[in-house]
Parts: structure tokens; C-alpha cells; sequence
């Protein structure tokens, strides 16, 4: 799917939980779709959680 794509059906089901569950839907949609695409990047082996989690932890940096 394109980009653009992606952004309008995003901001149509945020527009949704807005309109029909109030400002809590929107919050809590928005925070399980985030946490979703997170999910689906660590799987999809884009984002290492095992560097991030170091790098925090403090045992190896970025640089």
C-alpha cells in the first residue's frame, strides 16, 4: 500500500473513535494502534529490541 494510502485510512478510523467513543476512544485507539505497529516492526525484524533495550539499560550506546 502506498504511504498515502496508509495516513487517509489512519486518520479515518482515528476520525471515527473521535467522533463515535469521545476523546478517551480517540487516546486509547491511537495508543493501541502505535503499540500494534510496534509489534509489527519488531517482527518484521525493522526495529533490533534487544539494541534499544541496551541502549537504555546503558550497556552499549549509539555512538
Amino acid at each position: 500500500m502506498k504511504p498515502t494510502l496508509i495516513g487517509a485510512l489512519l486518520g479515518a478510523v482515528l476520525a471515527w473513535a473521535a467522533l463515535s467513543h469521545g476523546i478517551g476512544g480517540f487516546l486509547l485507539m491511537a495508543l493501541f494502534m502505535a503499540i500494534g505497529a510496534l509489534i509489527a516492526r519488531v517482527a518484521g525484524g525493522r526495529i533490533d529490541i534487544r539494541a534499544i533495550l541496551d541502549a537504555l539499560t546503558g550497556r552499549r550506546s549509539s555512538s
